[in-house]
């Protein structure tokens, strides 16, 4: 009996140690709480419009006689953009190496040298009365930091054609495409 009730005190004392030292260890509870409500907010920016306002236009030819357009005369290819002003856009040209009839029976090299394009930073779209920003710039490789102006930008581009002696006679196309896009500052 003796065992017995030794057993019995042995269990008694275990969980009264455990109860102890489980409430000594029990987190204290929290006594006060606060939530705060916070919000995301963006602002999306003008849409970029890029217009091709004016060909780059060699007009009549001669067979073996290069012809060239200054980016700065009055037959320069014209490219506006509008969008939202101060800020910077990034610029790229796909120039072709050949103009060809209608018919792609013939074409006519046409080349681009790195002093072809000007970026006229106030949108002025007259070639002959150049504003602000970049002269004789490269269409290759035009300014990765062109700001835009409250009304906008423009492109000037100039070129060289180099028909062959046997240069077959009509007219001659080719498509020039200008991307633009944001860069985010």
């Amino acid at each position: 009996m003796r065992n017995s009730i030794s057993k019995s005190l042995a269990r008694f004392v275990s969980i009264v140690t455990i109860v102890t030292f489980a409430a000594v260890l029990k987190p204290s509870t929290v006594s006060a709480q606060d939530v705060a409500n916070g919000s995301a907010t963006a602002t999306v920016q003008a849409v970029l419009v890029v217009t091709s306002t004016a060909a780059l236009a060699f007009g009549n030819v001669f067979q073996g006689v290069s012809t060239s357009v200054a980016n700065a005369a009055a037959g320069a290819g014209v490219f506006t953009v509008t969008g939202q002003a101060s800020s910077v856009i990034a610029m790229y040209m796909q120039l072709p190496d050949y103009m060809s009839t209608a018919t792609g029976d013939d074409r006519m090299v046409i080349s681009f040298s790195a002093t072809d394009a000007s970026v006229d930073s106030t949108a002025n779209t007259t070639p002959t009365t150049f504003g602000t920003g970049w002269q004789n710039t490269n269409p290759h490789n035009i300014n990765a930091a062109t700001e835009l102006g409250n009304a906008g930008a423009a492109l000037f581009l100039g070129g060289k054609v180099l028909p062959t002696v046997d240069q077959a006679a009509g007219a001659y196309t080719a498509d020039i495409i200008l991307t633009v896009a944001y860069t985010g500052t």
